[in-house]
């Protein structure tokens, strides 16, 4: 976006600057299925509507994983306590996927998804739409099931490092 005058009113760098003052719930977002086994560390996760229940998920379009998740259709966002910062780090660098997953325990949800054991709450879910935003795809995601563990802290990032926030009980 630019003024009148054709000048930048935001630019990049200024625009992560004031997003990394904003603290964010950190989780695992996995897939499964023909396109295979895959996930990525992901902050930019949120409800839309509980009606039905939907939730969006970003991920960068040029991401090794990013064709994995548009062409299985499904996913499972899995929100991460203090005790899981190092499955973020894996999840979130170049470790191949075959590490990633061996590095926790997983079942699997009824999309297929695979799910963590231990998350502060998970997310089995279908995608309902994916719109292309920028770097980034959109993924618009219907719960079609939800588990967690008993209630813990949570893992966010903030200022550009991990931090814990007390979760409640639902």
């Amino acid at each position: 976006m630019a003024d009148l005058n054709g000048e930048a009113l935001v630019t990049k760098e200024r625009y992560r600057d004031a997003m990394a003052c904003v603290p964010a719930a950190v989780n695992v977002v996995t897939t499964d299925g023909r396109a295979g086994r895959a996930g990525f560390t992901a902050t930019a996760v949120c409800s839309v509507t509980d009606e039905p229940p939907t939730l969006l998920v970003c991920v960068r379009r040029d991401s090794s994983v990013g064709e994995a998740f548009r062409a299985n259709g499904v996913l499972c966002v899995n929100t991460l306590a203090p005790e899981h910062q190092g499955l973020s780090g894996l999840f979130g660098g170049k470790t191949p996927a075959e590490e990633r997953f061996a590095a926790a325990e997983w079942s699997t949800g009824g999309t297929g998804s695979p799910v963590l054991e231990g998350a502060l709450a998970s997310f089995d879910c279908r995608v309902v739409s994916a719109v292309d935003v920028g770097t980034h795809a959109v993924l618009f995601c219907e719960v079609v099931s939800v588990g967690g563990g008993a209630p813990t802290e949570g893992l966010v990032y903030v200022g550009r490092r991990y931090d814990s926030v007390c979760a409640c009980a639902s």
